[in-house]
């Protein structure tokens, strides 16, 4: 995730909450194992869903998020988790 991402409107971790809103209750479960540590496979199995899909997720979390990687997706979603409680 680069500064610009950051702090491009919409994008924004502080201003966000459009981004959280667009994520699905199974999104954020999977986001959820992302952030603890978890791999695919057992995010996968956890939610009784295919490794496939637990990707394709993934893959639509990380362009929802304008970010590169797990650990961003991790770091975004930890900002963004306190503001949706609020």
């Amino acid at each position: 995730m680069d500064s610009q991402a950051l702090s491009e409107p919409g994008n924004s971790v502080c201003g966000c909450n459009a981004i959280a809103l667009t994520l699905t209750p199974v999104q954020w479960r999977i986001i959820d194992g992302v952030r603890s540590g978890q791999i695919n496979k057992q995010i996968a199995y956890e939610l009784g869903i295919a490794e496939a899909t637990v990707k394709a997720h993934m893959t639509t979390i990380m362009r929802k998020m304008n970010v590169r990687n797990r650990t961003q997706v991790a770091l975004a979603a930890q900002a963004l988790r306190p503001r949706l409680s609020a």
